[in-house]
């Protein structure tokens, strides 16, 4: 069985920073893309970041710059770097990743159970 466990969410003040961290593990044969979503009270979901298994990064709408994202292909992990956060970056952060669990199997998207950020102001 394969999981997504997130880890790193907390209280934090604005202004200040926060690393998230998501490690996959379980059956795993291949690892496409890795993404961090997030989802904020009466909000949708949407795409933070995400990072190709070659290493490059892709951000959201307004997220470049205070956001970075990275993973380790050794470890099957994927942490995300958050700086300068703000009341608005208050939401649940969801770790996503496309993958395939045998050479044969089709891609699918899997999802951890997220975990919570809160910025106080």
């Amino acid at each position: 069985q394969v999981q997504l466990v997130e880890s790193g969410g907390g209280l934090v003040q604005s202004g200040g920073s926060l690393t998230l961290s998501c490690i996959v593990s379980g059956n795993v044969y291949s690892i496409n893309n890795m993404a961090w979503y997030r989802q904020a009270p009466g909000k949708q979901r949407e795409l933070v970041a995400y990072v190709t298994s070659g290493g490059n990064a892709i951000y959201g709408d307004s997220m470049e710059g205070r956001f970075t994202i990275s993973r380790d292909n050794t470890k099957n992990t994927v942490t995300l770097q958050m700086n300068t956060l703000q009341p608005e970056d208050t939401a649940v952060y969801y770790c996503n990743a496309n993958m395939r669990r045998t050479a044969w199997s089709n891609w699918f998207d899997y999802w951890g159970q997220g975990t919570q950020v809160t910025v106080s102001s």
